[in-house]
């Protein structure tokens, strides 16, 4: 028998399944992203130093963001992380965005906060909901 109001226990099951499946997928998704243009910025590729060249702050900054990148992109994979990742990785997009607003191409903007999007997605999504809740739901 179901409550009023409630969907029945049956149609709530697979809902969840399917939006745990598909977060999981966003957050493989963006781990992949994230990690590789990390690498691209920890190696010393090309554009990588070319384009903090053009942000004017020093060579160290590609470096910190890297790092960053780096354990962001590991961090969404690890199910107790995975909500401070994703909002580690939003705070990094609103920077980027910034940078590529005013300095280096507006174009890619739209990308940044794509990305910086998706991590609030992946935060709020894994975000524990109470006393005794897990974080890998």
């Amino acid at each position: 028998m179901t409550t009023p109001g409630r969907p029945p226990t049956a149609t709530v099951r697979p809902r969840r399944q399917l939006l745990t499946g598909a977060l999981w997928c966003l957050q493989v998704l963006l781990a992949a992203v994230f990690i590789s243009v990390a690498v691209a910025k920890l190696s010393g590729a090309p554009s990588s130093v070319q384009t903090f060249d053009s942000i004017g702050l020093g060579q160290w900054l590609r470096y910190l963001t890297g790092a960053v990148e780096l354990a962001g992109g590991v961090g969404l994979l690890v199910p107790r992380l995975a909500t401070l990742a994703g909002l580690g990785m939003a705070c990094v997009m609103v920077g980027a965005s910034v940078a590529n607003l005013l300095v280096l191409a507006p174009a890619m903007t739209l990308v940044t906060i794509l990305l910086g999007v998706a991590s609030v997605v992946v935060a709020v999504g894994r975000w524990p909901t109470g006393p005794g809740s897990s974080a890998s739901r």
